[in-house]
């Protein structure tokens, strides 16, 4: 744990020199998609009868929990990238660490760690903002920044064992092409995976983005129940577990010849 420590400092000592260049992404990015997507938008889902489709819920409430958990997994997943590869192929960082005390579980922990400290960053500013918007419908909305974090670590884990195993970013252009972005648009964010065609729901349902977004939009919205919130939390656990079982055999081959 001291060495996972130890890579968390490393990695905060590098983002205080340059957080100014995530500022959009942080701050600016939840307003203007909550704003356009929630309000916008939703002001003409509304008065189509889209409210009444979800079950009497504005659109607007019903969109922004699941972006919440979708911001988490897309900053998880470009955490999960490049940084990685990098700090093995390009800085050779990580090589400098095994030259220390450190190890490599103490790398892939204190890795994780630091992502995670990303993910309560970005996701408790969205989650201000959408309590600013008054979007928040249950006390337990807050619950929702876990959640996210959650569902955020439940990528980053499997892609950082997949990024240690890359020489050139070339795998990176499939992983968010054919995964991130698919998964965004087609795990419940937007609408309803009951509107989707039966023989795909199956997929979504397997999806820890399905189960983030379900997780955090039921907190937020106080519709779900322990059962559910065991259930959920158990599958995005599992992946993160299998990630880091993943992540110790991979980094332990790119990193120790």
């Amino acid at each position: 744990m001291t060495a996972a420590l130890h890579v968390l400092e490393y990695n905060a000592r590098v983002y205080r020199r340059n957080w100014r260049g995530t500022l959009f992404t942080t701050f600016l990015a939840p307003v203007l998609f909550l704003s356009s997507m929630g309000l916008g938008l939703g002001r003409f889902v509304d008065q189509g009868g889209g409210a009444s489709a979800l079950g009497g819920i504005a659109y607007a409430a019903f969109l922004a929990p699941g972006l919440l958990a979708a911001q988490g997994m897309q900053t998880a997943a470009f955490e999960s990238t490049y940084p990685i590869m990098g700090n093995i192929v390009w800085d050779r960082i990580y090589h400098g660490m095994l030259a220390t005390p450190i190890t490599v579980p103490g790398i892939v922990l204190g890795q994780l760690a630091w992502v995670g400290a990303r993910l309560i960053l970005v996701t408790g500013v969205f989650f201000g903002v959408m309590v600013a918007f008054g979007l928040v419908g249950s006390p337990l909305g807050v619950l929702g920044v876990p959640a996210a974090v959650l569902t955020g670590l439940a990528f980053a884990a499997p892609i950082m064992a997949f990024s240690a195993t890359q020489r050139n970013d070339t795998g990176f252009n499939a992983i968010f092409r054919f995964g991130i972005t698919p998964l965004f648009l087609f795990s419940g964010t937007f609408f309803p995976i009951e509107q989707l065609p039966a023989v795909i729901r199956p997929i979504a349902w397997l999806t820890p983005t399905w189960h983030g977004v379900t997780l955090a939009r039921g907190l937020s919205l106080g519709t779900i129940d322990l059962a559910g919130v065991i259930v959920h939390a158990g599958v995005l656990l599992a992946f993160i577990a299998a990630g880091v079982a993943a992540c110790l055999v991979m980094f332990r081959r790119a990193l120790v010849k």
